[in-house]
């Protein structure tokens, strides 16, 4: 079974600065803040999340999160 997508509108802005700051950690492996509007573009995206993913509120939160890592670590 295919997971159901979600869809997330960013602006411009906050798309580029999530790819620069997601492309920093993927060479360097650290996640370091290192602008103001870094942490904003953080913010509005976990807020835009929070929206669309229902499982966020669930009591099981963790344990979902826990499988969630499992299947995207090892795809079957």
């Amino acid at each position: 079974m295919q997971p159901e997508p979600i869809n997330l509108v960013l602006t411009n802005d906050e798309a580029l600065v999530l790819f620069d700051f997601l492309s920093r950690f993927v060479q360097t492996d650290v996640l370091k803040i290192e602008d103001r509007g870094e942490q904003q573009a953080l913010w509005n995206f976990q807020c835009l999340l929070e929206k669309q993913v229902a499982e966020v509120f669930d009591p099981d939160y963790l344990e979902l999160v826990r499988q969630a890592r499992a299947r995207l670590r090892d795809p079957s």
